[in-house]
């Protein structure tokens, strides 16, 4: 496999940059980062992006278990996750699949998620969700390979600040 293309985000002046800070934006939200993550996994699962999908299984949260990781996919059957988890998987699903019905993000959903998260959380979802999307469509349209990002001076650097977030 071979990429299109050297990632955009890479070779536009300031873009990986001003993506990077909406990121670091979203993860001052007041919603667990495993539940960020688990969000983010979905969201790519259900695009397809091998790239995201592969990274963020190797700069998950440390308390995070295989099973859950493993599971994610098929959520609604797997006893791993709590009310709240399923509430933002749920939301994540349909807002990433936008096209799939009349009403893209039914009442129901959106109302389940907000008895589990106040407005500012739910904001964080919403933009978790929307840049998880991003990166899906510009990763895929370009067909960067799952592993390679990561192998790279870039990759190494940001999994390094992963790391450390994750520490502190």
């Amino acid at each position: 496999m071979k990429a299109r293309m050297t990632n955009p985000i890479m070779l536009v002046p300031d873009a990986m940059k001003t993506v990077m800070a909406l990121g670091d934006a979203v993860k001052k939200g007041d919603v667990p980062a495993r539940t960020r993550d688990l969000v983010h996994l979905r969201a790519s699962q259900i695009n397809g992006c091998s790239l995201c999908v592969d990274m963020h299984a190797h700069s998950r949260q440390p308390d995070e278990t295989d099973e859950r990781m493993f599971a994610v996919a098929a959520w609604r059957d797997a006893p791993y996750f709590t009310d709240a988890e399923r509430a933002a998987l749920a939301l994540a699903e349909t807002a990433t699949r936008l096209s799939d019905r009349s009403d893209p993000v039914p009442d129901a959903i959106w109302e389940e998620a907000a008895r589990h998260y106040d407005e500012p959380q739910l904001a964080t979802l919403v933009m978790t969700i929307a840049l998880t999307n991003f990166w899906n469509r510009v990763n895929i349209t370009t067909r960067q390979v799952a592993g390679e990002w990561t192998k790279s001076a870039e990759g190494k650097a940001w999994l390094k600040e992963q790391e450390h977030a994750v520490a502190q």
